[in-house]
């Protein structure tokens, strides 16, 4: 009886035989079975997965590590070291406004504009021209509203500009860095979920808040309607890039904490907006209500006339 060795050696030299005869011929192994359905079911798992990578952000993640990896990080208390942080050109900065301004949906704002190289020039110079707008607003606001009456006197209110730096720039710091650290404790629970750097969160946060510049600006109108109609037009805006961001990120959860989570994302940034709002632009203004005051407990208030 033939062994296995003896029909591969006769199945060898039947091929050198055919190849002798006609040197164009093509020979095939009985070694080399053709693809089976779990090799195709196999590739249609890949693809899929390709898929899902692509829309959380996660394709070549490890290729960006890999090249992060192979560059020559400086000391950090150089100043090279964080001029890597601004090493980003005007294009990319208007192209990550637009982005923000015009989410695309279903389409991940990291995996689209940040990952490739994430910034804090724009997050920084954003939240700085924020904070003037809302300050400057709000003073103008409140010198409209009480322009013509004799009883009001015109006194900038510069403590305006450091609340509002507070209040923002400790929103654009402190609610990425807490969402970071609740992703990496979620993600060493459940390895599906995927993990945002902390750089990353902050330029989702930061480039988000661009849209409440022109509206702040627009808050000057002294109509009440009009600007809740702008504060939520732009908190749809705004929340839909940061929904549409992290909801790939912890879909995979437990749904009751997947929600859990993007009902707390989208209540700070409104508790933010409408904050604003509230604070700098519909808050009473004490100038106004002294004389009041002063007039119900019978006081006499002699003002003198140019």
């Amino acid at each position: 009886m033939a062994t296995v060795d003896d029909l591969k050696f006769q199945e060898f030299d039947d091929a050198a035989n055919l190849l002798a005869g006609n040197p164009d011929a093509t020979t095939i192994s009985i070694d080399e079975p053709s693809e089976n359905p779990k090799n195709q079911y196999g590739l249609l798992q890949d693809s899929r997965r390709e898929e899902d990578d692509e829309l959380l952000g996660t394709d070549d993640s490890d290729k960006t590590e890999l090249l992060a990896g192979q560059k020559k990080s400086a000391p950090f208390w150089t100043f090279e070291y964080y001029q890597t942080f601004f090493d980003v050109d005007t294009y990319q900065v208007l192209d990550r406004i637009k982005g923000s301004v015009f989410p695309i949906p279903g389409k991940n704002f990291v995996r689209l504009y940040i990952r490739s190289n994430p910034d804090l020039y724009g997050p920084f110079w954003i939240c700085a021209t924020l904070v003037f707008a809302i300050a400057i607003s709000g003073n103008l606001s409140n010198f409209f509203i009480h322009l013509g009456k004799p009883a009001y006197r015109y006194v900038p209110e510069f403590r305006k500009v450091s609340i509002a730096a507070t209040a923002i720039y400790a929103y654009a710091w402190l609610v990425p860095l807490a969402l970071w650290g609740f992703l990496m404790w979620r993600n060493s629970k459940v390895m599906s979920i995927v993990s945002y750097s902390f750089l990353e969160i902050v330029c989702v946060y930061g480039y988000s808040l661009f849209i409440y510049i022109p509206t702040a600006i627009l808050w000057i109108i002294p109509q009440k309607a009009v600007r809740w109609i702008l504060v939520m037009f732009a908190l749809c805006l705004s929340g839909s890039v940061l929904v549409m961001t992290f909801w790939p990120a912890v879909r995979d959860d437990n749904r009751r904490i997947a929600l859990a989570t993007m009902v707390t994302v989208v209540l700070l940034h409104a508790l933010l907006a409408i904050g604003c709002l509230a604070y700098f632009f519909d808050a009473p203004d004490l100038n106004v209500l002294i004389p009041t005051a002063a007039a119900q407990n019978g006081t006499i208030v002699a003002t003198k006339t140019q």
